[in-house]
């Protein structure tokens, strides 16, 4: 999300010049790219003219210090005020309630509610350790209902049944019985989604809000309608009472302006992103974080608590082992680091959150996407346990071989194999005294410049 956003600020707020203080002339052309920028995002236009005017506000008159450029200060203002436009800090959800705490969740047919009804409940189960029940209050789709049946048996928390003969109340009701019974600590409700707005629904959704009285009602959007999002979600807020908002698809969105539209347009915070299709791609939304990313400087924060939730510590610890014994990194390890990354939304998602990634080539990006993961996996895959162990024996009819079964060429065969052994190169240099050093220096050669310690910082 944000990659044109993030390119065009980039560009123009590198250009600020002058000495001593910020002035209306050396920052009016930066605003005007700036307002461009948010209007090309598809960012809500008094949303853009509120975020212009407060930037120009604070900027115009600053004395810049013989520290900072003026261009530094222009840039700590706007993320400043992207922070202030998205919300300032992450609300988590409320769920101090006697339990069952209720979650409501509402929204147009296909913006991936049921779904996110499903992330959230893993979320809430491996985060925050809660039991949670999930049910289906959609009368009008039995196919919803069995798609929420299937993602429960797959995130590995409760479902209430319910069926199409059912009244949305009655459904809703008698699960939240059923929680109580059993104990549980927040009951999901999935609703009714519709093509677009209309009386009937809202109508339904009111009577079901007022009937259950969830301690939270948020509303789930697809972040790729941009400014459309906020004013959808607008319309749900004036019928009910939304405490929050669940942004999907931000994955599949480059632009950013439902991200940074909506709580401009109903005062109602952003809680969670959808990142991706898995059910594990659900992020709290934070907006300095968010704010980080979009000027270029990464999310590291987020990037070590996915490295934290996702990655095998103890298969980890036993590649580690292996290398420092000497044992060796065979293509076996390398396959288990590819499923780790993979778990984690794969390199390039891991790359947007590190800081100056916008930089990377369009070609080194391209090697970096999940169709080259999939296809390193497919290649090893395809090999015998004895050419993992030892890919040297892997020659001309071998590589064939690999090739015809994995679906690629010869020479992807030889573009893995090679990256293998530099892979391999790096891990006997972390042997022995200075080696994590060592392996730097190795990685800074084969990277693109300013990927790692900045264009001249030395090992």
């Amino acid at each position: 999300m944000f990659e044109n956003l993030q390119e065009r600020l980039g560009k123009t707020l590198k250009n600020i010049s002058g000495r001593g203080r910020l002035t209306e002339d050396n920052i009016k052309d930066t605003l005007r790219e700036v307002r461009m920028a948010f209007l090309e995002a598809d960012v809500a236009l008094p949303v853009v003219r509120e975020f212009v005017k407060q930037v120009k506000e604070r900027a115009v008159g600053i004395e810049v210090t013989k520290s900072l450029s003026p261009g530094q200060v222009f840039i700590k203002i706007v993320r400043e005020e992207l922070e202030k436009a998205m919300g300032e800090a992450n609300e988590e959800l409320s769920l101090n309630a006697q339990p069952p705490a209720v979650v409501m969740m509402a929204g147009l047919q296909g913006a991936g509610k049921t779904t996110s009804v499903a992330k959230l409940a893993k979320f809430l189960k491996e985060r925050k350790k809660k039991s949670v029940l999930v049910v289906s209050a959609d009368v009008y789709r039995p196919a919803a209902i069995k798609q929420l049946e299937t993602l429960a048996d797959e995130v590995g928390v409760e479902f209430f049944p319910s069926d199409i003969s059912q009244q949305p109340v009655d459904i809703a009701k008698a699960a939240i019985s059923h929680a109580k019974k059993k104990f549980i600590d927040v009951v999901l409700v999935d609703t009714a989604g519709r093509l677009h707005v209309d009386n009937d629904m809202m109508d339904e959704i009111k009577n079901l809000h007022h009937a259950i009285n969830p301690i939270e009602t948020l509303f789930v959007v697809d972040a790729m309608t941009g400014q459309d999002a906020a004013n959808t979600a607008k319309a749900f807020d004036e019928a009910l009472p939304l405490t929050g908002v669940i942004l999907t698809k931000t994955d599949g969105d480059a632009r950013g302006g439902a991200a940074l539209s909506i709580r401009h347009i109903t005062g109602k915070p952003i809680k969670f992103m959808g990142v991706g299709e898995r059910t594990d791609a659900l992020e709290p939304f934070h907006p300095d974080r968010i704010a980080s990313r979009i000027l270029g400087m990464g999310d590291v924060l987020s990037l070590i608590e996915e490295v934290e939730m996702k990655v095998d510590k103890e298969q980890a610890a036993k590649v580690a082992e292996k290398v420092f014994k000497g044992d060796g990194f065979t293509l076996d390890d390398f396959a288990d680091q590819l499923k780790q990354m993979k778990s984690m939304g794969g390199m390039m998602s891991m790359l947007d959150k590190l800081p100056g990634m916008q930089n990377l080539p369009d070609a080194v990006k391209g090697q970096m996407g999940d169709k080259t993961f999939i296809q390193m996996e497919a290649i090893i895959s395809s090999m015998t346990k004895k050419e993992r162990a030892r890919p040297e024996i892997i020659k001309g009819s071998r590589k064939k071989r690999i090739a015809a079964g994995s679906g690629t060429q010869v020479q992807e065969i030889n573009k893995l194999l090679k990256q293998f052994t530099q892979m391999q190169k790096m891990m006997k240099k972390m042997k022995g005294k200075g080696g994590m050093m060592k392996m730097m220096r190795g990685m800074k050669g084969m990277l693109p410049p300013g990927m790692m310690g900045g264009g001249g910082s030395k090992f």
